[in-house]
């Protein structure tokens, strides 16, 4: 079987015009994939929509209830960043279960990547940073009861500390959370990770490169996972309008590569998300996030579990 992939056409929801938020990069990396052979329709898989109590199975009820009516505060709909519509509530919800369904079939393959995921911003009972719900946090706590895996490690490499995700998990044992980010970024409060490995601004691929290299390996090694869960954010790039780090196209593919190498040679499956990534440049945006996509394809023929 060829890598499994996951998509779903509702990924894209409109936005207006001049809104910052990139949300047709979910569509256009579908499309690249396909046009660049990198996929076929075959190896690509569909989720479906998730029961409102496993997204409850993280966050607040009532928060959820708000949010999918479309009754939420209006101070915190605005920190979450995204207008509120049907469209953009279904789009949310659809894309839990693309990181729920990644999760299921990383864990039967030993690889799988969407090709949407990584809202880390959000937390329990608020949205922050266009995140709505933590996707990482409930494909975590319904891959441990649907599959009855205990120990989940993330992998963070966005540009932006997971602090969401931080304080999901902080009390939590059986889930390490490691985040690799620009220290003089978003958010300007950080939350404590298990372990958090704040860069410095204009950091360029060799020295990033070796310190992923520098911490991964003892991580998976000391913890021992059960499944990775890595959120791939390409707003670590140089032309990043968001980002403040340095890293080139093939510093990106590069680190793609090491982390999924590093991860399946040791036999640890890993469930990918594509993370934040933000650039006029639609075009050069969306051949980044490819690149996570195409490192693991070359990954999986040659390390298949």
């Amino acid at each position: 079987m060829d890598l499994p992939i996951v998509y779903h056409p509702d990924y894209v929801a409109p936005l207006p015009p001049s809104h910052r938020f990139p949300m047709e990069k979910f569509r256009l990396l579908y499309e690249m994939l396909l046009g660049d052979r990198v996929v076929t329709p075959e190896q690509c898989h569909t989720p479906e929509l998730p029961p409102q109590d496993w997204i409850e199975s993280v966050h607040d009820p009532a928060y959820v209830q708000a949010y999918c009516q479309g009754t939420l505060d209006p101070k915190a709909q605005r920190r979450i960043g995204l207008p509120w519509t049907e469209a953009i509530a279904h789009r949310t919800c659809i894309s839990i279960g693309g990181a729920i369904l990644t999760a299921k079939l990383a864990l039967e393959h030993g690889l799988a990547c969407n090709t949407a995921g990584g809202t880390h911003h959000a937390f329990p009972d608020f949205g922050s940073g266009f995140c709505i719900f933590n996707d990482l946090a409930i494909a975590t706590r319904m891959i441990q009861k649907l599959a009855g895996i205990r120990k989940v490690l993330i992998v963070d490499l966005d540009v932006h500390q997971g602090d969401g995700t931080a304080f999901i998990f902080k009390n939590d044992p059986d889930v390490f959370t490691f985040s690799l980010h620009c220290e003089a970024n978003f958010p300007g409060r950080k939350q404590a990770s298990d372990l958090d490995v704040p860069l410095p601004v204009g950091m360029e691929d060799d020295e990033y490169l070796q310190t992923v290299a520098h911490y991964l390996p003892d991580l998976l090694s000391q913890f021992q996972p059960d499944l990775v869960l890595y959120d791939a954010g390409v707003d670590v790039h140089a032309g990043d309008r968001l980002g403040k780090l340095a890293l080139s196209d093939t510093g990106i593919f590069r680190r793609d590569m090491q982390v999924l190498s590093t991860c399946l040679a040791a036999r640890y499956p890993v469930a990918c998300v594509i993370g934040g990534g933000y650039c006029e440049d639609m075009r050069g945006l969306v051949y980044r996030h490819s690149l996570l996509h195409r490192a693991a394809a070359q990954v999986y023929r040659q390390y298949r579990l």
